[in-house]
């Protein structure tokens, strides 16, 4: 007779030993499987033949559990706790979208959104959402998720997406209103200053610091959202550093310039991370991002 694989007895006696054991009694434990107490009661004994030893002392008011006995409940209550939860995972999973892409508001709007309505029109059959968060928090609920660091750190599938230069951007009519000659010129303007917690932004003190200047910085406007920032960029009301890979549609557009022509390298690298038991179809679309349209 082939050995049965995990070399585990037949179901139907554990849950029934499991019910019988939780309820402490054969009658309730029959009950809750719609069964005869009959029934618990012979599932029990097969699971006890097959163990040599005896799960259950049983008196005539009622049943109650051996040490073995304890020991098995203890062990299949843990591994159908697990069961049970890996089984809602993936109720979960079918309930939402097929498949859900982590992102910050900047990530989202700038970048992302753009690229998902190319890829719905190639692949109109799988559905994608967004789960969008300046904050970190809710990344565990994503199949997929976008991030600006470290790639070096993280565990499991991560491919780059860009490397950006970082510029110094204005509206054209800012910069036609302060013609300027060096990055010192720009440091006595307005600067929009970005804060925003769980970020590993350059900030502007860096990006001077990295062109070799460091005297005193204007403190002009601080906003907590870059999409904001690139909005008062646009209304006139100050600098605003421009990550190539964000920002070069409103380059393109003519609707920011570069201030001064000197550049700096980001630091830090965009990169999308697969998350554990991701589906093929998620991987579709992490492989989709990593690659560009087109591939």
């Amino acid at each position: 007779m082939p050995k049965r694989p995990y070399d585990l007895p037949p179901l139907n006696a554990l849950l029934s030993f499991e019910a019988a054991a939780r309820h402490v009694s054969f009658k309730a434990a029959a009950a809750e499987l719609n069964v005869t107490p009959a029934a618990v009661s012979h599932q029990v004994k097969s699971l006890e033949h097959d163990l040599k030893c005896a799960l259950f002392h049983r008196h005539h008011r009622g049943v109650e559990l051996t040490e073995i006995g304890a020991y098995l409940f203890v062990a299949l209550q843990r591994g159908f706790e697990e069961i049970g939860d890996a089984l809602d995972q993936l109720r979960a999973r079918v309930s939402r979208a097929s498949v859900t892409v982590g992102a910050t508001t900047a990530m989202s709007a700038l970048w992302l959104t753009p690229r998902l309505a190319q890829f719905w029109k190639s692949h109109p059959h799988i559905s994608v959402s967004q789960n969008v968060s300046d904050t970190g928090e809710g990344g565990g609920d994503c199949d997929l998720s976008i991030h600006y660091g470290d790639m070096s750190r993280e565990t499991g599938p991560c491919r780059a997406l860009f490397h950006d230069r970082i510029s110094a951007l204005g509206s054209p009519r800012f910069a036609e209103q302060n013609r300027l000659q060096t990055v010192a010129d720009l440091a006595a303007l307005p600067l929009i200053h970005l804060d925003s917690a769980g970020t590993d932004w350059t900030d502007w003190q860096d990006w001077f610091a990295a062109l070799g200047y460091c005297g005193t910085l204007r403190n002009a406007h601080r906003v907590n959202n870059y999409v904001i920032a690139l909005q008062a960029a646009q209304d006139d009301m100050g600098a605003v550093l421009g990550w190539e890979g964000l920002t070069r549609p409103f380059e393109e557009s003519g609707r920011l310039v570069k201030l001064v022509p000197e550049t700096v390298s980001s630091p830090r690298v965009y990169f999308v991370k697969l998350h554990p038991h991701a589906s093929e179809q998620a991987r579709l679309v992490f492989k989709w991002l990593a690659d560009g349209p087109g591939s």
